[in-house]
C-alpha cells in the first residue's frame, strides 16, 4: 500500500503513532505500576492534549481538515507547561505549596496550561464544561478574592487541580477500559450481542424492541457511552422495531433508553463508576455490587415497557425462522465473552481493577482466534487500529477529567462545597425530599451540557455533601448523583442518547424524548428508592434485600404498565391511574405501603379478568348458531 505524504496523511501516521503509544504506556504503567501521580497524570495528559489538537479542529466546518498553524501552535503551548514540570521535577515537588511563591515561569505555563486544556475539552466535547470551569474561576478571583497566584499553585503545581483525582481516575481506571471496549468492537463482539440478543427475545410480543434492551445493556457495559452505544446497536434494532410496528418515536425512545442504561450496568460501568470509587476509597468491586439491584430495576422496567406497548398495539415478534439460534451463535461467537468472564474472575481474586481490565484486553484476540468464525479479524492492523480508537475514544473522557479538575480545585481552595452544602441545606429546610429533588434537578441539568464524568465530580463537590448531612448513606448518596448525571442523556431539552435515536428512526425530537422518559420512569424513581431502602444497594441482611428488591421489581413492572396502558389487557384511565399508584406504593419501602399496592394491583387485575371473561362470553354467543 502506498504511503501517503501529502499533510494530511502525515497527520495521520502522526495521530496513529500517538495512539499506538498512548495505548502501550497505560499498559505497560498497569503491568509495571505507575509512577508518582505528576509524571504519570501528566504523561496522560500530554498524549491527550498532543492528539487532541490535532483530531479537532476548532469550528465543526473544519472538520475533517488538517491541522492549520494556529492548531501547532496550540499545541506546543499546550505540551510545553506539562514538559516544563517534567524537566524541573525536583523542584515542584521540593517546593512548598502555598508557601513558596511561584517564578514567572510557573505563573505563565500555569496559565497557558488551564487555558489550553479548557480549549482542547471545548474541541472535544463542547462550551458547557469549559465554559462552567470559567465561571468558577471567576468566582475564585471575584468574589471568593483567592490570590490569582495561589489559585494557580493549586491548579498546576499540586495534585489537588488540574492533575487531580478526576484526571488520576482517567489515567489509572478509564483509557484501560476504553481500549478493552474498542478491542472487543475490533473482534465482533458487538456482533455476538446483537445475535445473543435476537435469539433470546426476538421471537416475543415486541421481540425487536427486547432484542434493543438485551443487546444495549450488553454492549454498554464495554462502551461506557450513550451516544455510541446508540450509534451502534441502533442502525440494526431501530429498523427492525419500525419494521415490526412500534412508531419512530417508541423505538427511538427504546434504543436511547437502554443505551443510557449500560453506564450503570455491571460488570463493567461507565466512567464515573471508577471516580466514585476513588472518591469513596473502596474497591471498584464494591461499586459494581451497589449497582447491581438498582441496574437490573432499570432494565426490567425498560423491558416491560416494551412488552406491554407491544401487547396494546399487538405488535408480534420475528419469526423463529429469520432468527439466529442461540446455539449455533454460543458455537461461532459465544467465546467472545471469555474477555469479560477474564474481567471478572481477575478482579474477584483480589487484584485491581486496571489489571483486571488488561487482562481482558490482552485476551481479546487470542480468544478471537480461537474459532474460524472470528479468526479473520486478528490481524496485526486490526491491532493497531484498536489502539488508536481507544485512545481517539478516550480524548474527551481525559479533557473532562482535566476540566473537572479545575472547577474541584476552586472549590477545594475556596471552602465553596461548604457554602453550597449551608445553601441546599437552607432551601430544603431539612427535609431530605427537597434536597434529593434539588441534587436531582442540577444532576440533569450538568448533565445535559456535558459528559456524565465531570458532571457526576461537580454533584460530589456540590451538592453530595449536603445529602449525606441530611441522613443519607455516603454510598446512596453518591449513587443518587451518579444517576442523575447519567439520566440527562434521555431528559429533555438535551437528551444527547434520544437526539442520537430519533436521527437513526427519523422521529421528531420531543416525541422521541417524552417516549423515553416514559419508557425510563423508572429510571427517575430507582435512586429516591435506594436512598430510602438501602437493601437495594445490597446493605442489610439477605432476606431484606431480597423482599426489598422483590417489590421494587413488581412496583417498576406496575409503572410500566401503568404509563403503557396495558396489563393483563388494554387498561382504561382509572386501572392505569390505580396502576400507577400501587407501583409508587410498592416502591416505597415499608409493609404498609406493600400490602396497599398489592391490594391495587388486585383490583386491576381482577377487573381485568371479568372483562376478558365477559368478552369470551359474547363472542363465543355470537358464533353460536341462531
Amino acid at each position: 500500500m502506498k504511503l501517503d505524504l501529502s499533510h494530511a496523511g502525515l497527520v495521520r501516521i502522526a495521530i496513529g503513532v500517538l495512539g499506538v503509544s498512548m495505548a502501550l504506556y497505560h499498559m505497560w504503567r498497569i503491568w509495571v505500576g505507575a509512577p508518582e501521580a505528576i509524571i504519570f497524570r501528566g504523561t496522560h495528559l500530554l498524549f491527550a492534549l498532543s492528539i487532541a489538537f490535532l483530531v479537532f479542529r476548532r469550528t465543526s466546518a473544519e472538520a475533517g481538515q488538517p491541522p492549520t498553524l494556529l492548531d501547532y501552535v496550540f499545541l506546543v503551548l499546550a505540551t510545553a507547561p506539562v514538559l516544563y514540570l517534567f524537566v524541573n521535577y525536583d523542584y515542584v515537588i521540593n517546593r512548598i505549596y502555598y508557601v513558596d511563591d511561584l517564578s514567572t515561569a510557573d505563573m505563565v505555563l500555569g496559565t497557558v496550561l488551564v487555558v489550553m486544556v479548557l480549549e482542547a475539552t471545548r474541541r472535544a466535547i463542547g462550551f458547557a464544561l469549559p465554559l462552567t470551569a470559567l465561571v468558577f474561576l471567576a468566582y475564585g478571583l471575584l468574589i471568593a478574592r483567592v490570590e490569582p497566584m495561589r489559585l494557580l499553585d493549586q491548579l498546576y503545581m499540586t495534585t489537588e487541580g488540574i492533575f487531580g483525582i478526576p484526571l488520576s481516575v482517567s489515567a489509572s481506571y478509564v483509557m484501560i477500559f476504553v481500549l478493552f471496549g474498542a478491542f472487543m468492537e475490533r473482534t465482533g463482539t458487538g456482533q455476538l450481542f446483537m445475535d445473543f440478543a435476537m435469539s433470546l427475545t426476538g421471537h416475543t410480543a415486541g421481540g425487536p424492541g427486547k432484542v434493543s434492551v438485551v443487546s444495549s445493556s450488553l454492549f454498554g457495559t464495554i462502551s461506557g457511552s450513550a451516544v455510541a452505544n446508540v450509534m451502534v446497536d441502533g442502525p440494526i434494532a431501530i429498523p427492525l422495531m419500525k419494521r415490526t410496528g412500534f412508531r419512530p418515536a417508541f423505538a427511538a425512545g427504546v434504543e436511547a433508553v437502554a443505551s443510557t442504561g449500560g453506564q450503570i450496568m455491571p460488570p463493567i460501568m461507565g466512567a464515573a463508576a471508577f471516580v466514585m470509587a476513588e472518591f469513596l476509597q473502596v474497591g471498584y468491586g464494591q461499586v459494581i455490587l451497589w449497582a447491581l439491584i438498582p441496574a437490573v430495576l432499570y432494565y426490567v422496567a425498560c423491558f416491560a415497557a416494551v412488552h406491554f406497548e407491544a401487547k396494546r398495539h399487538g405488535i408480534l415478534g420475528v419469526p423463529r425462522s429469520e432468527l439466529p439460534r442461540l446455539g449455533r451463535v454460543l458455537v461461532e461467537r459465544g467465546h467472545l465473552f471469555i474477555p469479560v468472564l477474564t474481567i471478572l474472575a481477575v478482579m474477584y481474586s483480589g487484584y485491581s481493577a486496571p489489571l483486571a481490565a488488561l487482562s481482558g484486553t490482552l485476551a481479546c484476540f487470542p480468544v478471537a482466534f480461537l474459532r474460524a468464525s472470528t479468526r479473520g479479524n486478528v490481524r496485526v492492523a486490526l491491532v493497531v487500529e484498536a489502539m488508536i480508537d481507544g485512545a481517539r475514544n478516550a480524548l474527551g473522557i481525559a479533557l473532562a477529567c482535566a476540566s473537572a479538575g479545575i472547577i474541584i480545585g476552586v472549590v477545594t481552595l475556596t471552602g465553596l462545597g461548604i457554602v453550597f452544602t449551608q445553601l441546599v441545606v437552607g432551601l430544603a429546610q431539612d427535609t431530605l425530599l427537597l434536597a434529593l429533588v434539588l441534587t436531582m434537578v442540577a444532576g440533569i441539568v450538568l448533565g445535559m451540557g456535558m459528559p456524565t464524568t465531570p458532571a457526576y465530580i461537580i454533584m460530589t463537590s456540590l451538592l453530595v455533601p449536603a445529602i449525606v448531612k441530611l441522613g443519607v448513606i455516603e454510598p446512596a448518596a453518591h449513587m443518587f448523583a451518579f444517576y442523575f448525571a447519567i439520566l440527562s442523556a434521555i431528559t429533555p431539552p438535551v437528551a444527547l442518547a434520544v437526539f442520537a435515536a430519533a436521527g437513526l428512526a427519523k422521529a421528531d425530537l420531543w416525541t422521541s424524548g417524552l417516549a423515553a422518559v416514559r419508557i425510563g420512569a423508572a429510571g427517575f424513581i430507582v435512586p429516591f428508592m435506594f436512598v430510602y431502602e438501602p437493601a437495594l444497594l445490597m446493605m442489610g441482611d439477605w432476606p431484606t434485600i431480597l423482599w426489598s428488591a422483590a417489590t421494587a421489581s413488581i412496583g417498576c413492572i406496575l409503572l410500566a404498565a401503568g404509563l403503557h396502558g396495558y396489563l393483563l389487557r388494554a387498561s382504561n384511565l382509572w386501572q392505569s391511574a390505580f396502576l400507577v399508584v400501587a407501583a409508587f406504593c410498592l416502591v416505597k419501602p415499608g409493609l404498609q405501603t406493600d400490602i396497599a399496592g398489592a391490594a391495587l394491583t388486585a383490583v386491576v387485575v381482577a377487573t381485568q379478568m371479568l372483562g376478558r371473561r365477559r368478552e369470551t362470553a359474547v363472542a363465543a354467543a355470537a358464533k353460536e348458531p341462531r
